[in-house]
């Protein structure tokens, strides 16, 4: 399972690579996407036969092999009219670590494989007049079988318009998390942390960059702030405290992350570090007690501007001395001299 999902995500890549070429637009959240005045599509969770306004994404807590029917509100908020096809899929984190969705062409795995629409089909395909809306139900079936934690993908309503020679895949898509009841493990760990130097004219600035591994070795989606500073010999702190966050992070996923803590002398030996606390975003249910880490590193840095210094200052007193012992030879060679005249001078005038 785990290389067919492989192979899925580099395929959705691929395809989503391809699709925005062409002017493809994806949005995650409630609101909709237009790309002119003619032609546009919008989708929202639902309640009732309208806009359910107290969510902006799926959520769901379930036991194994459980059914949760739920609905979908698309609208075609352009002035023609639009063939639509709505459909739900599994996601993932893009390399940048964005929040992403295989494309409908890819097959679905997980969470995106338990949505079914009417009579079990896995689309559903309608027409919608300018300024219409339409009421899409469906169908959460939990496998027996579904490993506890969160499951992420999503609903997307797409439609397919003609623009010059291509045609634009215009895509609305809202987030869908299922969170399978079981034992939770909320897991987000340092896996490697790398570090180096750049120093700066000032020999009293440079910067120092941190290059951190995360890993999501859990079940829970998490996010995480993290906390990054320099220190020096005996704990010295060498610089402030840079705060950077780290966007969800699916189950299984990694993402690479370069930290730059600004305002760093070269003091010789630094000791970067860097540490998180996880977090979950202000709509997902809360997994309990959230995991912290803590990783560091020895950087040894040549203060190339204190030695280019020390060697001016070092060539500088050479020549000092130099030009010191070469005036005092000659102030004794003239001495020596002026003596040995006066003495000459003194036999000559003893002769006459």
């Amino acid at each position: 399972m785990t290389n067919r999902r492989t192979r899925s995500r580099r395929l959705a890549l691929v395809s989503s690579g391809l699709l925005v070429t062409l002017g493809l637009t994806v949005g995650l959240g409630a609101a909709g996407a237009w790309a002119d005045d003619s032609d546009g599509i919008a989708g929202s969770p639902a309640a009732n036969g309208s806009v359910d306004q107290t969510r902006s994404r799926y959520s769901y807590q379930v036991d194994p092999g459980q059914q949760v029917a739920d609905e979908y509100l698309v609208q075609n908020t352009g002035t023609t009219a639009q063939a639509v096809t709505v459909y739900a899929t599994d996601a993932f984190n893009a390399e940048d670590g964005s929040f992403s969705l295989l494309d409908g062409g890819v097959e679905t795995v997980d969470v995106g494989h338990w949505v079914s629409f009417d009579n079990g089909a896995n689309k559903v395909e309608v027409t919608l007049e300018p300024g219409g809306s339409q009421i899409i139900p469906f169908t959460v079936t939990v496998p027996a079988d579904a490993q506890p934690g969160d499951h992420a993908g999503g609903i997307i309503v797409s439609a397919l318009s003609p623009a010059g020679q291509v045609t634009v895949d215009r895509r609305v898509a809202i987030r869908l998390y299922a969170r399978v009841k079981g034992e939770l493990q909320p897991g987000l760990t340092i896996s490697s942390i790398s570090s180096s130097y750049r120093g700066e004219l000032n020999p009293f600035a440079g910067e120092t960059s941190l290059t951190i591994s995360l890993q999501n070795t859990g079940n829970v989606s998490l996010g995480a702030n993290t906390v990054a500073q320099v220190r020096g010999i005996f704990g010295i702190p060498l610089s402030d405290l840079t705060r950077t966050p780290i966007p969800e992070m699916l189950p299984g996923s990694s993402r690479t992350v370069t930290i730059v803590v600004p305002g760093v002398g070269p003091w010789i030996y630094l000791n970067p570090q860097v540490s998180l606390a996880a977090t979950v975003d202000e709509d997902a249910m809360p997994p309990g007690l959230l995991p912290s880490a803590q990783r560091s590193s020895d950087l040894f840095v040549v203060p190339w501007a204190f030695v280019i210094v020390l060697v001016l200052a070092g060539f500088v007193l050479l020549v000092v001395r130099l030009s010191r012992s070469r005036d005092s030879a000659r102030a004794t060679a003239w001495i020596a001299y002026t003596e040995a005249e006066a003495r000459r001078k003194a036999r000559e005038e003893a002769t006459a």
